[in-house]
């Protein structure tokens, strides 16, 4: 069991920068998969980025170049660092692990950004 919560959401203007944190509850090194999803209103759930235990990323088009997700094992914390942030970055995002094939998720944090 991995309980993800999320934390660094707010509301920003286009063009600045969030980072978002997510603390879990055990440790990161045996997480197979952490990463962030994000939701917009009336769309689906969709990858931001993923990172492996072996520190190889996946990340969306959309953001690359952009984002940059990173963790530290040391303190079980997952980080993703959105920089020069557009009104189409507008999504509750979510933490979220993948450990001996089970899927986990966090709560959730708002993130909004203003034109």
């Amino acid at each position: 069991q991995v309980q993800l919560v999320e934390s660094g959401g707010g509301l920003v203007q286009a063009g600045e920068s969030l980072r978002l944190s997510c603390a879990a509850s055990r440790f990161i090194f045996s997480i197979d998969i952490m990463g962030w999803y994000r939701q917009a209103p009336g769309k689906q759930r969709e990858l931001v980025a993923i990172i492996r235990r072996g520190d190889s990323v996946i990340s969306a088009d959309s953001v690359k170049g952009r984002f940059t997700i990173s963790r530290d094992n040391a303190k079980n914390m997952v980080y993703l660092q959105m920089n020069s942030l557009k009104p189409e970055d507008t999504a509750i995002y979510y933490c979220y692990a993948q450990a001996r094939g089970f899927d986990y998720w966090g709560q959730g944090t708002q993130v909004t950004v203003s034109s």
